[in-house]
Protein backbone atom coordinates (compact mmCIF):
# COMPACT_ATOMS: atom_id res chain seq x y z
CA UNK A 1 0.00 0.00 0.00
CA UNK A 2 1.54 3.37 -1.05
CA UNK A 3 1.37 5.90 1.26
CA UNK A 4 0.53 9.65 0.95
CA UNK A 5 3.33 12.16 1.02
CA UNK A 6 3.19 15.02 3.84
CA UNK A 7 1.91 17.80 3.16
CA UNK A 8 5.42 20.00 3.63
CA UNK A 9 7.36 16.95 1.96
CA UNK A 10 4.63 17.37 -1.58
CA UNK A 11 4.80 20.94 -1.56
CA UNK A 12 8.72 21.26 -1.37
CA UNK A 13 8.49 19.09 -4.51
CA UNK A 14 5.79 21.28 -6.24
CA UNK A 15 8.46 24.18 -5.39
CA UNK A 16 11.85 22.56 -6.25
CA UNK A 17 12.64 20.25 -9.38
CA UNK A 18 13.95 16.96 -8.40
CA UNK A 19 17.44 17.35 -9.09
CA UNK A 20 17.51 20.76 -7.35
CA UNK A 21 16.25 19.17 -4.33
CA UNK A 22 19.04 17.01 -4.35
CA UNK A 23 21.69 19.09 -4.79
CA UNK A 24 20.03 21.32 -1.66
CA UNK A 25 19.83 18.56 0.45
CA UNK A 26 23.77 17.44 -0.34
CA UNK A 27 24.98 20.92 0.36
CA UNK A 28 22.74 21.12 3.53
CA UNK A 29 24.25 18.08 4.57
CA UNK A 30 27.54 19.02 3.59
CA UNK A 31 27.20 22.10 5.80
CA UNK A 32 26.14 20.39 8.42
CA UNK A 33 29.20 18.34 8.44
CA UNK A 34 31.06 21.28 8.19
CA UNK A 35 29.80 23.18 11.22
CA UNK A 36 29.82 20.41 13.03
CA UNK A 37 33.70 19.34 12.32
CA UNK A 38 34.87 23.01 13.10
CA UNK A 39 32.66 22.97 16.13
CA UNK A 40 34.37 19.52 17.24
CA UNK A 41 37.87 21.17 15.80
CA UNK A 42 36.62 24.03 18.00
CA UNK A 43 36.09 21.69 21.18
CA UNK A 44 39.39 19.46 20.70
CA UNK A 45 41.50 22.46 20.35
CA UNK A 46 39.85 24.33 23.66
CA UNK A 47 40.55 21.26 25.61
CA UNK A 48 43.49 21.10 24.19
CA UNK A 49 44.82 24.66 25.62
CA UNK A 50 42.56 24.10 28.97
CA UNK A 51 45.61 23.51 31.58
CA UNK A 52 45.11 20.51 33.38
CA UNK A 53 43.30 21.08 37.02
CA UNK A 54 44.89 19.61 40.24
CA UNK A 55 42.87 15.96 40.54
CA UNK A 56 42.14 15.67 36.87
CA UNK A 57 44.55 12.48 36.13
CA UNK A 58 46.31 9.58 37.39
CA UNK A 59 49.87 9.04 36.45
CA UNK A 60 52.02 6.19 36.91
CA UNK A 61 54.69 7.21 39.50
CA UNK A 62 56.52 3.67 38.94
CA UNK A 63 56.85 2.99 35.80
CA UNK A 64 57.87 -0.69 35.90
CA UNK A 65 61.23 -0.60 34.19
CA UNK A 66 64.00 1.34 36.49
CA UNK A 67 63.67 3.70 39.62
CA UNK A 68 63.28 6.81 37.40
CA UNK A 69 61.66 9.54 39.69
CA UNK A 70 62.81 7.84 42.85
CA UNK A 71 65.35 8.24 45.09
CA UNK A 72 67.04 5.81 47.19
CA UNK A 73 68.18 6.83 50.53
CA UNK A 74 70.33 4.36 52.77
CA UNK A 75 72.60 1.40 51.74
CA UNK A 76 69.22 -1.16 50.91
CA UNK A 77 68.98 -3.01 47.83
CA UNK A 78 65.96 -1.35 45.28
CA UNK A 79 66.16 -3.22 42.35
CA UNK A 80 63.66 -3.24 39.58
CA UNK A 81 62.52 -7.10 38.49
CA UNK A 82 61.54 -8.43 35.00
CA UNK A 83 57.57 -8.82 35.84
CA UNK A 84 57.94 -5.09 36.48
CA UNK A 85 57.83 -5.81 40.18
CA UNK A 86 60.30 -2.94 42.68
CA UNK A 87 61.57 -5.22 45.12
CA UNK A 88 63.32 -3.49 48.50
CA UNK A 89 65.62 -5.92 50.29
CA UNK A 90 67.07 -5.41 53.88
CA UNK A 91 71.28 -5.61 53.30
CA UNK A 92 72.14 -3.73 56.70
CA UNK A 93 70.50 -3.66 60.10
CA UNK A 94 69.38 0.16 59.34
CA UNK A 95 66.51 1.63 57.79
CA UNK A 96 66.18 2.49 54.43
CA UNK A 97 63.91 4.25 51.88
CA UNK A 98 63.26 4.95 48.45
CA UNK A 99 61.61 8.52 47.88
CA UNK A 100 60.20 10.25 45.31
CA UNK A 101 62.48 12.60 44.09
CA UNK A 102 59.49 15.53 44.03
CA UNK A 103 57.20 16.67 47.13
CA UNK A 104 53.63 15.97 46.99
CA UNK A 105 51.15 18.16 49.38
CA UNK A 106 47.22 16.29 48.50
CA UNK A 107 47.19 13.48 46.85
CA UNK A 108 46.33 10.02 46.10
CA UNK A 109 48.27 6.93 45.92
CA UNK A 110 46.94 3.66 44.38
CA UNK A 111 49.51 0.47 45.07
CA UNK A 112 50.25 -3.10 45.45
CA UNK A 113 52.88 -4.88 47.83
CA UNK A 114 53.54 -8.01 49.16
CA UNK A 115 55.38 -8.96 52.17
CA UNK A 116 57.82 -11.31 51.14
CA UNK A 117 59.85 -11.36 54.31
CA UNK A 118 59.45 -11.06 58.45
CA UNK A 119 59.97 -6.93 58.25
CA UNK A 120 57.74 -4.28 57.83
CA UNK A 121 57.00 -1.61 55.64
CA UNK A 122 54.94 1.87 55.34
CA UNK A 123 54.03 4.53 52.92
CA UNK A 124 55.89 7.78 54.20
CA UNK A 125 54.27 10.96 53.19
CA UNK A 126 55.00 14.78 53.61
CA UNK A 127 58.57 13.35 54.43
CA UNK A 128 61.86 14.57 54.86
CA UNK A 129 65.53 13.48 55.55
CA UNK A 130 68.85 14.39 57.39
CA UNK A 131 71.43 15.26 54.55
CA UNK A 132 73.31 11.37 54.30
CA UNK A 133 71.07 9.95 56.55
CA UNK A 134 68.18 7.74 56.89
CA UNK A 135 66.98 9.92 60.11
CA UNK A 136 63.73 11.62 58.91
CA UNK A 137 63.66 15.47 59.70
CA UNK A 138 59.56 15.39 59.07
CA UNK A 139 57.05 13.21 58.29
CA UNK A 140 54.60 10.17 58.46
CA UNK A 141 53.10 6.92 57.68
CA UNK A 142 51.01 4.44 56.41
CA UNK A 143 51.47 1.21 57.99
CA UNK A 144 52.46 -1.48 56.43
CA UNK A 145 52.77 -4.84 58.48
CA UNK A 146 52.10 -8.44 57.22
CA UNK A 147 53.54 -10.49 60.08
CA UNK A 148 52.29 -9.30 63.00
CA UNK A 149 49.19 -7.64 61.59
CA UNK A 150 49.69 -4.85 63.57
CA UNK A 151 47.85 -1.52 62.29
CA UNK A 152 48.23 -2.05 58.95
CA UNK A 153 46.66 1.13 56.74
CA UNK A 154 46.73 2.98 60.19
CA UNK A 155 49.03 6.31 60.54
CA UNK A 156 52.33 6.79 62.56
CA UNK A 157 53.77 10.01 62.98
CA UNK A 158 57.48 10.84 62.82
CA UNK A 159 57.55 13.72 64.83
CA UNK A 160 57.32 12.01 68.18
CA UNK A 161 53.77 11.29 69.24
CA UNK A 162 53.52 7.64 67.35
CA UNK A 163 50.48 6.14 66.39
CA UNK A 164 47.86 8.69 65.78
CA UNK A 165 45.29 6.42 64.35
CA UNK A 166 44.99 2.83 63.73
CA UNK A 167 42.27 0.58 62.31
CA UNK A 168 39.58 -1.07 64.05
CA UNK A 169 40.11 -4.85 65.72
CA UNK A 170 38.22 -6.68 63.23
CA UNK A 171 39.79 -4.95 60.16
CA UNK A 172 43.70 -6.33 61.47
CA UNK A 173 43.54 -8.90 59.36
CA UNK A 174 42.82 -7.68 56.26
CA UNK A 175 46.00 -7.28 55.18
CA UNK A 176 47.80 -10.54 53.32
CA UNK A 177 51.01 -12.07 53.95
CA UNK A 178 52.55 -13.32 51.16
CA UNK A 179 49.98 -12.06 48.99
CA UNK A 180 49.67 -8.74 46.51
CA UNK A 181 47.27 -6.05 48.64
CA UNK A 182 45.48 -3.71 46.96
CA UNK A 183 46.23 -0.38 48.70
CA UNK A 184 44.95 3.42 48.54
CA UNK A 185 45.67 6.28 50.53
CA UNK A 186 44.83 9.56 50.70
CA UNK A 187 46.03 12.97 52.38
CA UNK A 188 43.98 15.93 51.74
CA UNK A 189 45.37 18.61 54.10
CA UNK A 190 45.12 17.20 57.95
CA UNK A 191 42.86 14.56 56.72
CA UNK A 192 44.21 11.04 56.26
CA UNK A 193 41.85 8.23 54.84
CA UNK A 194 43.10 4.74 53.68
CA UNK A 195 41.99 1.73 52.26
CA UNK A 196 42.75 -1.84 52.15
CA UNK A 197 42.05 -4.68 50.19
CA UNK A 198 38.72 -2.92 49.19
CA UNK A 199 37.80 -2.31 53.33
CA UNK A 200 37.84 1.37 54.38
CA UNK A 201 40.41 1.42 56.98
CA UNK A 202 40.50 4.87 58.40
CA UNK A 203 39.39 8.24 58.23
CA UNK A 204 41.08 10.27 60.72
CA UNK A 205 41.19 13.97 61.08
CA UNK A 206 45.01 15.63 62.40
CA UNK A 207 44.65 18.07 65.39
CA UNK A 208 47.83 18.51 64.95
CA UNK A 209 49.55 17.73 61.67
CA UNK A 210 53.15 18.17 60.93
CA UNK A 211 54.63 19.58 57.73
CA UNK A 212 52.33 20.30 55.18
CA UNK A 213 54.59 19.56 52.22
CA UNK A 214 57.09 17.13 51.37
CA UNK A 215 58.23 13.13 49.69
CA UNK A 216 56.47 10.12 49.15
CA UNK A 217 58.85 7.35 50.20
CA UNK A 218 58.62 3.44 50.15
CA UNK A 219 60.24 1.98 53.54
CA UNK A 220 62.13 -0.98 54.52
CA UNK A 221 62.27 -1.73 58.67
CA UNK A 222 65.24 -1.63 60.55
CA UNK A 223 67.01 -5.08 61.12
CA UNK A 224 67.67 -6.39 58.17
CA UNK A 225 64.69 -8.41 57.62
CA UNK A 226 63.01 -6.20 54.97
CA UNK A 227 62.14 -8.14 51.61
CA UNK A 228 59.37 -6.19 50.59
CA UNK A 229 57.54 -6.18 46.82
CA UNK A 230 55.69 -3.06 45.01
CA UNK A 231 53.85 -2.55 41.76
CA UNK A 232 50.93 -0.86 40.01
CA UNK A 233 52.10 2.47 41.55
CA UNK A 234 49.84 5.09 40.86
CA UNK A 235 49.34 9.28 41.99
CA UNK A 236 46.54 11.51 41.46
CA UNK A 237 48.40 15.10 42.91
CA UNK A 238 45.60 16.99 44.52
CA UNK A 239 47.72 20.10 45.53
CA UNK A 240 46.29 23.35 44.59
CA UNK A 241 50.03 25.26 44.62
Amino acid sequence: MIQKKSAGLSFLTRLVPTRRLFFLAGAACTAAVTLLTVTHMGRVDAQQAKPKTPGNDWIQLFNGKDLTGWVPVGAESWTVEDDGVLHGKGLTKAYGYLETDKDYKDFQLSLRFKCVGDGNSGVFFHTGFKPNSVDTTQGMQFEIDCTMMHHTAGVYAEDGRGWVVWPAPENEGVVRHGEWNDYLVEVVGNRYRSRLNGVPMVDFTDPKPGAPDGRIALQLHAGGEGNMQFKDIWIRDLSKR
